[in-house]
């Protein structure tokens, strides 16, 4: 636990951050007072410092998208972009049970055509800005996933779920597609014919055979609490925190970058994240803690 007088310090620091926004600090974990937020975006300190938590907080409406809730994502992704200091994201819900249950149906009734087109597009635009993070991102799944819920997660470089955690595009059942990438990504996951089968009879599905499908990377059995999926989440990103962040902000771009050409251009892809490598202070540090037999410090340099 931090002491009182760092703990002061720390929080008067973030309340500058958040430009006058009062925080708390429990477990390493520093999040904004302000239970009317429908997303927050918190920092974690000490050993997890560089670790960012996106929480979804639309308790009654069980985080379905508002107008309100894009927003902030479209916020706070264009705030994490450029923050050379976060090393991993994790996207995860406050509301019990349930992740993301995809659009807000009520509100999607009072909106014309045109509304619905440039929100679905809005959408769309907000888990692409996600998926192109320049650091990982990992989805904490503890709850149900349906629809655009669902393309959230698939928008992160990694998913956990909770075993008992209900997912599914499910948007066929109401006459429409997936809009929010959806149709797009989950091909690129897995078997194509088996995304199509997913999406043209709806289908939902547990976190077990979300893992045996391989749409998460993980399947953890739920805890009292309901976060087993967001614990689960934290231990990946505290292996991430150590490595060097250029080289895994460059891997992710040669990974993400090269699986959407041919193998020789991919190829080239990898030749230039690994030139932008070389010439830095993390490179030399690696090189030298080895010799030194001693664990790097390394600095996004």
């Amino acid at each position: 636990m931090l002491s009182f007088n760092k703990s002061i310090n720390l929080a008067l620091k973030s309340a500058q951050i958040y430009k006058g926004c009062l925080s708390i600090f429990s477990n390493n974990y520093c999040a904004q007072i302000d239970k009317s937020d429908e997303v927050r975006l918190s920092y974690l300190t000490d050993e997890r410092q560089g670790i960012a938590v996106i929480e979804l907080n639309r308790q009654k409406e069980k985080n379905s998208f508002s107008r309100h809730m894009a927003a902030k994502l479209h916020e706070f992704t264009d705030i994490l972009s450029t923050d050379k200091n976060v090393r991993a994201v994790i996207i995860r819900s406050l509301v019990k049970g349930v992740f993301c249950a995809g659009a807000d149906l009520k509100e999607r009734k009072t909106m014309t055509p045109v509304d619905v087109h440039r929100f679905v597009n809005s959408l769309r635009s907000m888990a692409t800005k996600f998926e192109n993070l320049p650091m990982p991102t990992i989805a904490a799944v503890d709850g149900a996933a349906l629809g655009g819920g669902l393309e959230l997660a698939l928008s992160c470089d990694l998913r956990v779920a909770s075993s008992s955690a209900k997912m599914g595009l499910v948007e066929t059942r109401l006459a429409i597609i997936p809009g929010a990438g959806g149709t797009q990504r989950l091909p690129r996951l897995i078997n194509v014919a088996l995304a199509k089968e997913l999406i043209y009879t709806a289908r939902v599905f547990n976190g077990d055979e979300a893992l045996k499908m391989g749409i998460v990377n993980h399947s953890v059995p739920q805890n009292e609490d309901g976060d087993a999926a967001f614990i689960r989440a934290m231990k990946l990103a505290e292996e991430i925190l150590p490595n060097g962040p250029v080289g895994v902000r460059m891997a992710k771009r040669a990974i993400s970058k090269g699986i959407q050409v041919d193998l020789n251009s991919g190829c080239c892809i990898e030749e230039d994240c690994y030139s932008q490598i070389i010439n830095t202070k993390d490179r030399l540090e690696g090189l030298a803690a080895f010799a030194e037999k001693r664990k790097p410090n390394y600095t996004g340099e």
